[in-house]
């Protein structure tokens, strides 16, 4: 099953089904905000590689709805049942059953669970995890009928030093919070012009999307036929679909550095930051971290929005900006001094890092178009959208 080993012990072997054995070494991985592992899965036939990751991040999502986070003291902490979760979860070694809420159902973080309650808990909880919905019970009700829908992107970007785009990239993922009484039928509208398809890219207009991974829940089918996504949604958050898009990106924000090196003794800098979203917007949260020489002594920083400092310990200056309204721009001005050393290198000149967050903002441009509950007893149902924007240290500018 599971085993915490340090890399220098003895490699162990789990023997399953059929000659199907997994290994596991070191620390489990640098998810678990541990050093890095090793894993080996041995096999009489080509392991799936795909499944493999899939099985360690989803796993992970497990353990976090159960402890809250994974590090070192909650491993130790929660053995017995990270022991449980992976034995209920595998079967002749292929995982089977991974739904949260069919797990805490049974698997539970208590020692004693009460008697009087266990038969007819028992009866539910066999229908749901072999029925056609194992990711929901249709025993669930709400005094108040609600559906959440986050739409979340993280923009790439890589700038040259030219102003070159070398990269720009969205990953997206839309989480919902469905708190929804009985067995609900929902169908998801998204762009009118939305192109999955290679062969159908280059229309004008259109939300190009590079791949898409959806829930078990949703009936693909019907989104390959009329881009509506249907399905019968878990209790509770989770994420409905992930997808990437590499084409048409919006940029929220544009970076214009200015970097010059005066002799030996002196590095000059003017940053602008500029917005490019509609004025009813804003940007929050935003971070630059923009590097200095390795021999830099001070940094002096002079701003008229935010506050800028330099940081000595990581030879950057940070500055914050906490909102920035779209159609604005504002610059910082600063003047690094070197010391002289002996041999001169050459400065690699890192390249800029930008934090921020820009809310009812898509960098992709999908967006929601409707969003319909069914339910046999007709109850009336409260939808909300959100949209964000963001990058956090994926958003790079070269000077």
């Amino acid at each position: 099953m599971l085993s915490l080993y340090s890399t220098d012990d003895q490699l162990p072997t789990y023997s399953g089904y059929k000659s199907y054995r997994t290994a596991t070494s070191g620390r489990l991985s640098s998810h678990w905000g541990l050093p890095a592992s090793s894993t080996l899965q041995d096999s009489r036939t080509n392991a799936n590689a795909a499944l493999v990751f899939e099985y360690c991040y989803r796993f992970i999502n497990i353990c976090k709805s159960y402890f809250g986070k994974i590090d070192e003291e909650a491993v130790k902490n929660n053995f017995v049942v990270i022991y449980e979760l992976i034995d209920e979860i595998n079967d002749f070694g292929y995982p089977q059953n991974s739904e949260i809420d069919t797990l805490k159902s049974y698997i539970t973080t208590e020692s004693i669970v009460s008697s009087s309650i266990a038969a007819e808990e028992s009866s539910k909880i066999t229908s749901q995890a072999t029925g056609a919905t194992s990711w929901r019970r249709a025993d669930v009700k709400y005094k108040k009928n609600e559906a959440f829908v986050d739409v979340i992107e993280t923009v790439n970007l890589s700038m040259s030093a030219k102003g070159n785009l070398l990269r720009a990239d969205v990953d997206g993922h839309i989480q919902m919070r469905a708190y929804l009484s009985g067995t609900p039928e929902c169908k998801f509208g998204l762009n009118d012009k939305l192109v999955i398809d290679k062969n159908e890219k280059g229309i004008s207009d259109a939300v190009e999307l590079d791949d898409c991974r959806f829930h078990q829940c949703v009936r693909l089918n019907d989104f390959d036929a009329t881009r509506t996504i249907s399905f019968i949604p878990p209790d509770g958050e989770f994420e409905l679909m992930r997808y990437r898009s590499t084409s048409n990106v919006k940029l929220p924000l544009r970076i214009i550095p200015s970097v010059t090196e005066v002799g030996t003794t002196q590095v000059q800098y003017t940053i602008t930051v500029k917005t490019n979203f509609n004025n009813k917007l804003s940007a929050t949260n935003i971070v630059l971290r923009i590097p200095t020489p390795l021999n830099t002594t001070t940094a002096e920083c002079k701003v008229a929005t935010g506050k800028a400092k330099y940081v000595p310990a990581e030879n950057v200056i940070v500055w914050k900006i906490a909102r920035l309204q779209g159609g604005q721009e504002c610059s910082l001005t600063a003047s690094a001094a070197l010391t002289i050393t002996t041999t001169r290198q050459v400065w690699a000149r890192p390249p800029i890092e930008v934090d921020f967050q820009v809310l009812m903002f898509t960098a992709s441009g999908l967006i929601v178009r409707f969003l319909k509950v069914f339910e046999k007893s007709n109850y009336n149902s409260v939808k909300w959208v959100r949209y964000l924007t963001k990058a956090e240290g994926s958003y790079q500018i070269r000077f």
